[in-house]
């Protein structure tokens, strides 16, 4: 048995609706239930996702869109500076650039300001927004922030100011006071996608301004609205497709320049190239200094300076990485520590120093370790301040939680699975304690089991080139459109075996009924020491096409592995058992020896707790129910295995079977054996075998301890009688069986018992388990149904 990571839930499909979907888009019933899985399961809005036409909604569908761009217009008529205010992550950083790029199109006196993490914080704060008034902004126009900023709206106001709020993160109970508030959320909304990305609510005032669908901006656009983990559905979608065409020939020296710096080929462009080279570099800037540098990168228009800048991104992302690896391992070593997770549902943790631009990483690693919903603070002793960024799990809602929590919560924004807040250092200790007492009221013990959801079970004969063709049609993949993940279910192992420089990844191939697949497990190699080659194997992951030497064939990168039956280990030969610390897992762990004689010294070897089990009486008092057993020693007897096992259902068997020495390769003497010698000491009278044995056994071809052996087999059942070394055949005993005499009877036992458990193959060993933990389970199932 091998336990999975995760649990694993496959959806379940209506195989009516796939069956239609395949008919009529004549497309695979693989890619069928995938979409019936996404929520199209309609002819017509699947064949919209993959063939619809690129239609984008009316921008002034939105509210207050006219206002806006009214105001906009008469700013860029009377020559009246302009101030975009926007955030430092890669989403507010496209969402600047667009409005940028726009209004410099339109001949705007424009500029843009984006505050400081670390002085400043998230958000529209009061000082920027009177240093702006001092130089003679008239008008401020947010991106990707502003909704929560209820006093910077009453400031502005004060000022004299024109504010205009861009925004798509979840609006509060009160809105600020600005001239227009453009946000596909608000309550009285009729837009019809309300899942647009900060940078998409900027592109549709980018739309309205131009008057008609700025192509040229897509290439931007794309970057916050996979960087930012939006629903990649509708509109979000339609800029998705659009946009990572764009980029494959884009002209953007800046963006060419980050490109070329990562090793990118730009013909290969698809979303991970955002999610994991592009959206890092530009996060890194905004988590350790001012995010003013991203923006001038896709602004500039000087290769010299694109160059440059690119460089010292790509510095600060390798910078950030080591401060990521360095908090994490703190604030792991904080959760073990102090905020144990079997008494913390939520947990809540912080440090003085800890660098406040990385914390939202370091929560999402700790909700990978933990699977708790996590807040990560940066605390400020000076100014009595923690500033935090949250990540959460399904089930616990962060935004609607930290909502009844805004009396301690000064300022917070963000949405039902992450979030960013500042709060007084005293009020710590009460957010942890509010938390942790919704989640024991929202939260069962299943939701703190990591969950995998899976869009399908699917047989090996079906994974063919064509229908792997077909999925890419579904991409670009991210939220609610995620890169389709399967489950092959108890399929044969041909081969698997570790591979890579430090041997730390996984090389399968699996086999069902003549069809094969190949597979590769990054980071899993360890599983290899813990999948029995017999075993068959289940696992989930994403289909791919592997393409090498022109050949392309269907292959899977499998993200969890698991054997639902039990596994039997084959370390019959090894003479080295210290190996059992490490190949054997400690959980639940039970060591067993049968002989007394050999449990002093086998102890002393592995220095690990041991069971001495030496009758009928102990194996059945052994408990191994789930447990990792361990056969150190040959038994005694095959019985006492069986009686050991009977009812267990182990998870793993590992058969060591340590034995010193073997006759199982020495003559075992026949009846015709038994016959000869008798007729020799017929013939030949007195022989003194000390003298003589060795000269008989060598005539015969056999070794000295066989002559030994039948003589004391004839001696038990009185045929002969041994004296001082020679023996001497007694010619009036009476008839009788070899199998009456107990040298033989052990003998014979012991040959079996060598053969069945020590020499037999592998096969034989395993079916004979088989037989023995099948009944036991068969039985057990029996006796639940009979009560």
């Amino acid at each position: 048995m091998l336990k999975s990571k995760t649990r694993w839930i496959v959806r379940k499909s209506d195989d009516q609706l796939v069956k239609m979907l395949a008919n009529e888009l004549k497309i695979t019933p693989l890619v069928a239930s995938l979409l019936v899985n996404r929520g199209f399961d309609t002819v017509d809005s699947a064949r919209y996702f993959l063939f619809g036409k690129d239609e984008f909604h009316d921008p002034y569908l939105l509210k207050g869109m006219d206002i806006a761009v009214n105001r906009i217009q008469k700013a860029i008529e009377l020559q009246e500076p302009i101030l975009i205010f926007g955030d430092y992550d890669a989403d507010g950083v496209s969402s600047t650039s667009v409005l940028m790029i726009t209004l410099r199109d339109l001949g705007a006196n424009v500029d843009f300001y984006i505050p400081n993490r670390f002085t400043e914080g998230y958000g529209p704060n009061e000082p920027a927004f009177r240093r702006a008034a001092e130089s003679g902004i008239k008008l401020i126009i947010t991106v990707d922030t502003g909704i929560s900023a209820i006093h910077e709206a009453n400031v502005a106001k004060e000022l004299g100011l024109d504010l205009i709020i861009t925004d798509h993160h979840e609006p509060g109970p009160v809105l600020p006071e600005a001239l227009a508030i453009i946000h596909p959320k608000l309550p009285d909304s009729i837009y019809p996608f309300r899942e647009l990305a900060g940078v998409g609510v900027a592109f549709k005032v980018a739309h309205a301004l131009y008057g008609k669908l700025p192509e040229h901006l897509f290439e931007i656009a794309v970057i916050g609205t996979i960087a930012d983990l939006v629903s990649l559905k509708g509109e979000n979608r339609l800029i998705a497709k659009k946009g990572l065409e764009k980029l494959k020939v884009t002209t953007n020296i800046g963006l060419r320049a980050v490109f070329k710096l990562a090793g990118v080929d730009l013909t290969a462009i698809n979303e991970e190239t955002i999610g994991f080279t592009l959206a890092p570099r530009i996060n890194a800037v905004g988590r350790l200094e001012d995010a003013d540098l991203a923006v001038q990168l896709i602004l500039t228009d000087d290769p010299e300076e694109a160059a440059h800048l690119a460089q010292e991104m790509d510095d600060l992302n390798k910078t950030r990485q080591s401060i990521v690896n360095t908090i994490t391992l703190e604030a792991i070593e904080e959760v073990e520590q102090n905020f144990p997770i079997d008494s913390n549902k939520v947990l809540v943790i912080g440090k003085e120093g800890w660098n406040a631009g990385v914390i939202g990483i370091v929560a999402s690693r700790l909700v990978e370790k933990f699977y708790r919903p996590t807040i990560v603070l940066s605390f400020d002793r000076e100014k009595g301040l923690a500033k935090g960024s949250a990540r959460s799990i399904a089930g616990f809602d962060l935004f609607h939680n930290l909502s009844t929590c805004r009396d301690i919560l000064p300022h917070f924004g963000g949405h039902p699975m992450a979030a960013g807040m500042t709060l007084n250092l005293d009020d710590v200790q009460e957010l942890r304690q509010r938390l942790n007492h919704l989640a024991d009221e929202l939260m069962t013990e299943e939701d703190f089991m990591p969950v995998t959801y899976l869009d399908e079970e699917v047989q090996l004969e079906d994974i063919q080139l064509s229908a792997l063709d077909e999925l890419n049609q579904l991409a670009p993949f991210g939220m609610d459109n995620s890169k389709p993940k399967v489950l092959i279910n108890n399929v044969d192992i041909s081969s698997i075996r570790k591979i890579g420089s430090d041997q730390n990844h996984l090389k399968i191939i699996v086999n069902d009924h003549g069809s094969t697949l190949d597979g590769v497990g990054f980071g899993l190699g360890s599983f290899v020491d813990h999948i029995s080659p017999a075993s068959k194997i289940s696992f989930i992951g994403e289909l791919s096409i592997n393409e090498w030497n022109n050949i392309r064939k269907p292959q899977i990168f499998i993200h969890d592995m698991a054997v639902q039956s039990w596994q039997l280990f084959d370390y019959r030969g090894q003479k080295r058992i210290s190996t059992i610390a490490n190949l054997v897992p400690d959980e639940n762990r039970k060591i067993i020896i049968f002989n007394k004689e050999h449990y002093e010294k086998i102890n002393s070897q592995l220095q690990l707790e041991t069971i001495l089990i030496q009758d009928m009486e102990d194996a059945q008092a052994f408990d191994g129910y789930q447990a990792n057993i361990v056969l150190v020693d040959l038994p005694p007897s095959k019985e006492l295995v069986a009686q050991l096992l009977k009812g267990k259902q182990p998870a793993r068997v590992y058969a060591y079977f340590y034995k010193e020495s073997s006759d199982f390769f020495s003559t075992i003497p026949t009846r015709e054996h038994f016959k000869w010698f008798y007729a020799f000491l017929l013939k030949n009278g007195p022989i003194d075998l000390k003298r003589y044995g060795d000269d008989i056994a060598k005539q015969r071809g056999w070794s000295k301890e066989t002559i030994y052996f039948m003589s004391k087999v004839f001696s038990e059942l009185e045929f002969v009688t041994i004296n001082n070394g020679f023996i001497t055949l007694q010619r009036s005993a009476q008839k009788r069986d070899l199998t009456d005499s107990r040298t033989y009877q052990l003998k014979q036992a012991q040959y079996a018992l060598e053969r069945d458990l020590l020499f037999s193959s592998f096969q034989e060993l395993k079916g004979w388990f088989d037989e023995v933990i099948q009944e036991s389970v068969e039985i057990e199932e029996a006796v639940k149904g009979w009560i």
